[in-house]
């Protein structure tokens, strides 16, 4: 349980870690969806080829959709590509980058899908049994089969058990034929992947790794001042409740008050404290304002440091002084009365 509790934490470290787990996650998830799957192939011509390549690419994308809508930081790229320019510009290079951190997560189960899927050959063998080259692995020359009869024999290869085309081309024979050409597409892919994910991972800090840490700070910046503005909104929202709250009962004692049910009144403790947490922002319409301001208009990323006043009153308006006064020079003089 300590192992797990560990790895737990790790996932919830940061976002990154997070995402990571949740596309591993994914990976396995498709594995085991393809061993539980009951792959069963039609074995007629003009079904097998649809259901093949269904059953190859319909679930990756699903699966890349599902990596997309389980990242929550599809939200946040989307409001970040919507929203107003307002007082802060908007970095292309932050949103792209977004996009290709998600993309790249969202790939991980559709691969192994992929990869999984070659390599077992159902799929291929399925889709293609009836382009097998009968002239160079069975006997062509057949007598009193027309190319429709043995496009029908040779849609029936996945399906052993009613097979009846052995004196046209053995189903041993087809089914290893096509399941080689599946291994070799499969090892081929994942060479193709582990290459791209190498190159990528080696060769991006040669080039562009002052601009790849630029827009890895941004994102980061953006992802932790959304959670922060969640975090203060519903501070907000709590102390305006408790305050709203404490309100209304404070005017249901002073009414029974008035009606001569004397009452014991005691003063909230945290009625200041919640007060201050509202920052002044105490009606419904305000807040709402707020909130538009917000959306519409974000901060600039400058702060601006607090003016020191001087002792002569200067309090920012115009330049402070470059160079210190210098130090004051002190001699001492000795006399003498010989």
């Amino acid at each position: 349980m300590d192992k797990f509790r560990m790895i737990f934490q790790f996932f919830q470290s940061n976002q990154e870690s997070f995402m990571n787990g949740i596309c591993g996650i994914m990976a396995l998830a498709s594995t085991q969806l393809y061993s539980a799957f009951d792959f069963n192939c039609p074995c007629l011509p003009h079904y097998n080829l649809a259901y093949g390549l269904g059953i190859l690419l319909v679930p990756p994308f699903i699966l890349f959709l599902l990596g997309f809508v389980l990242n929550n930081n599809i939200s946040m790229l989307a409001e970040e590509w919507r929203r107003p320019q307002g007082q802060r510009g908007k970095d292309p290079a932050v949103l792209r980058y977004m996009f290709c951190s998600m993309a790249q997560r969202a790939m991980i189960a559709p691969a192994v899908w992929l990869s999984v899927t070659l390599l077992d050959g159902k799929c291929i063998t399925c889709a293609f049994c009836t382009w097998v080259p009968v002239g160079t692995l069975g006997n062509a020359s057949h007598p009193h089969l027309s190319q429709g009869e043995i496009q029908r024999l040779l849609a029936r290869i996945p399906c052993k058990e009613i097979y009846s085309g052995q004196q046209l081309i053995a189903n041993e024979v087809a089914v290893r034929y096509l399941r080689c050409i599946s291994q070799a597409l499969g090892w081929c892919f994942v060479l193709l992947m582990t290459t791209l994910a190498f190159l990528v991972r080696s060769l991006r800090p040669c080039f562009s790794q002052a601009a790849f840490l630029k827009s890895r700070y941004w994102s980061h910046y953006i992802d932790t001042e959304r959670k922060l503005f969640d975090e203060t909104c519903a501070e907000h929202a709590r102390s305006f409740a408790k305050v709203c709250i404490q309100q209304f009962f404070e005017g249901m004692s002073t009414d029974l008050v008035a009606a001569r049910c004397h009452l014991p009144r005691k003063a909230p403790a945290d009625a200041g404290e919640a007060a201050e947490k509202l920052l002044g922002i105490t009606d419904q319409g305000t807040m709402n304002m707020a909130l538009k301001s917000w959306h519409r208009c974000k901060p600039p990323l400058h702060l601006h440091p607090p003016a020191l006043p001087t002792g002569n009153g200067w309090a920012g308006e115009g330049q402070p002084p470059t160079h210190p006064s210098a130090p004051r020079k002190e001699t001492a003089a000795y006399y003498s009365w010989v």
